[in-house]
């Protein structure tokens, strides 16, 4: 199986057209073009399971249509979407905000879904999909170094409720450096699928390991890469598995 993590930043694009005529202007911008660019790309690479962070549901920039579903079904796959924010949350309530979300989606059906939520932190979603042989939770977490502390604690109180191989993805923003996570890993036996700490982040240059695909013992990683591909700040990262009754 292929999974895909990609966080593609609303599909507003990178370069100096994204900070013109005032910086950051490509948020508020038409996003179409980028977001056929990324649905080629992502055809090209045949994932079953992608994990996409920072997806328009919908907003004025998308003419009103969900980024998600348009891949999906371009793509043939089923989807799950929500707002990062939370509907209780300020930023749930204000227009453009609430419609910048989170989304898995699969060549196959989920079996069920669930949408969790930090009780620190503005992005506070946390996606939790399960396939037939495999459970995906999918995270964007807080730019703010104790936040994310509090999180990655709530993550591995809802990984442990999980039997069975499964995937930790997301834009983790460990901006003090990898080692963030080694409580999270070492409490959860999860693996980081990105043996070498190739970085992420930013795509044109990378320098940071931002963005994380983390692995479950059962699951056998055949293969990670990291293209270089320039439709976000971020790279996108493939990880190829086998699911233990394949590896038997």
């Amino acid at each position: 199986m292929r999974f895909l993590l990609y966080n593609i930043r609303y599909c507003a694009g990178i370069g100096a057209r994204f900070h013109l005529p005032v910086p950051y202007a490509g948020y508020l911008k038409q996003t179409n073009g980028v977001l056929d660019d990324i649905i080629g790309f992502i055809r090209q690479l045949a994932p079953d399971v992608i994990g996409l962070v920072e997806v328009d549901g919908g907003s004025f920039r998308t003419g009103k249509l969900c980024q998600a579903k348009q891949i999906a079904g371009r793509l043939g796959h089923y989807h799950v979407i929500e707002s990062k924010y939370g509907v209780q949350s300020v930023a749930g309530k204000v227009p453009l905000l609430n419609r910048q979300g989170n989304a898995v989606l699969s060549k196959l059906p989920f079996r069920s879904h669930r949408f969790h939520y930090f009780e620190q932190g503005i992005k506070r979603l946390v996606i939790e999909a399960r396939l037939k042989s495999l459970t995906v939770f999918l995270v964007h977490l807080s730019l703010t170094y104790r936040n994310r502390q509090y999180q990655l604690e709530r993550l591995y109180r809802l990984t442990r409720e999980v039997k069975g191989p499964m995937i930790v993805a997301g834009d983790f923003n460990v901006l003090w450096g990898n080692k963030e996570l080694d409580l999270f890993l070492g409490a959860t036996g999860l693996i980081n699928a990105n043996s070498k700490g190739q970085p992420s982040h930013p795509s044109k240059s990378p320098k940071r390991q931002l963005d994380f695909i983390l692995y479950s013992p059962d699951l056998v990683v055949t293969d990670f890469q990291i293209p270089e591909v320039l439709y976000s700040d971020h790279a996108p990262l493939v990880c190829d598995f086998e699911l233990p009754d394949v590896a038997e």
